[in-house]
């Protein structure tokens, strides 16, 4: 029966045209998927290059440098960051959107490249689906800092002068968290606050301690050192809770000020067309790194939150972070400087 029915179908006209072609498109997916194939099998057989698109000093810079260090022994090649700032991240990330995506480029990033960006800049070179998430690594908070010859104590007299003079505040960018963060302050708190631009979060923590600002709201691991030494007097962090490097330092929430809770996401990506067993082998390389004790205590140090999302949690953590900071930038009306 089995033979009669095979013979059945062979002889139908048009039975055999339809397995030739078949045949023919099968080979043709398997001759244009045997590239990719070969690549994955390589992967990685030259240097990586971690493309950085902001400062170096940052966190942001920091974190590359300390995983580039576990990663190039994980995958037993060099790995080398570059940093590639300016236009608020979107000159490094548009270089890496168009770079080819073969696992050699990786753009190392904070979310604002994608939850800010896109709602101050007319328009940018490249869109989130330019990409593929390898991994959101890691978050944290950030910290409000004074200098001590304003006298406040508590993020209430900040408050409580921002409403009867202008307060200069400094920030590591336009477009940047940090900028996001001062914007917030002025719509949550009701102050008038002028906004300082620095080229990065290095200058701008020294602009507080230095006093040519009253104020910054900054990397908590760039603040904490100048407060240790009295050069800064640190009022609260934006973080959910109380901060571990300094557990004496209140979250803005128990200041009845929950709305300036804000954080950073450290967060690694790849051109769209890099392969997934490219991909793949890159998270299983970047957690092993990051469950390093090294790294974890590099995290540590920089108030950093292991977070360790791939795939589809990376893009909805992003999506709900660009919702917020929208409807943020729409009512207060900031916009590149």
């Amino acid at each position: 029966m089995h033979a009669s029915i095979h013979a059945t179908a062979a002889n139908t006209p048009g039975g055999a045209p339809r397995g030739k072609a078949w045949l023919r498109a099968a080979a043709a997916l398997l001759l244009a998927a045997a590239p990719l194939v070969a690549l994955a099998q390589a992967y990685p057989n030259k240097p990586i290059r971690f493309i950085n698109n902001f400062p170096s000093g940052g966190p942001s810079d920091i974190l590359a440098r300390a995983v580039g260090e576990a990663v190039q022994t994980a995958l037993k090649q060099p790995v080398v960051v570059e940093n590639k700032p300016g236009a608020a991240g979107n000159l490094g990330a548009d270089q890496v959107a168009k770079s080819p995506g073969d696992g050699y480029t990786v753009l190392f990033s904070i979310d604002t490249t994608f939850t800010i960006n896109p709602h101050i800049y007319k328009s940018t070179p490249f869109k989130l689906a330019d990409f593929k998430p390898v991994m959101l690594m890691a978050s944290s908070g950030l910290l409000v800092g004074v200098h001590p010859s304003t006298g406040f104590k508590m993020l209430k007299d900040l408050v409580a002068a921002g409403k009867t003079r202008a307060l200069n505040f400094s920030s590591a960018g336009s477009g940047s968290p940090w900028h996001l963060a001062v914007e917030i302050f002025m719509d949550a708190a009701g102050v008038h606050i002028q906004h300082v631009l620095y080229k990065g979060n290095a200058p701008a923590v020294t602009a507080v301690f230095a006093g040519e600002v009253d104020a910054g709201v900054l990397a908590t691991p760039g603040m904490l050192y100048y407060v240790r030494t009295g050069k800064i007097t640190a009022l609260a962090v934006t973080s959910r809770q109380r901060s571990r490097l300094a557990p004496e330092i209140p979250a803005v929430a128990e200041a009845r000020l929950k709305d300036l809770e804000i954080e950073v996401l450290y967060l690694a990506f790849v051109p769209a067309s890099t392969p997934d067993a490219v991909v793949q082998t890159l998270q299983k390389a970047f957690a092993e790194a990051l469950r390093w004790p090294e790294a974890q205590t590099r995290l540590n140090s920089m108030e950093m939150h292991y977070e360790g999302l791939v795939g589809a949690d990376v893009g909805k953590r992003l999506a709900e972070a660009s919702q917020r900071y929208g409807r943020i930038i729409q009512a207060t009306g900031m916009k590149v400087e």
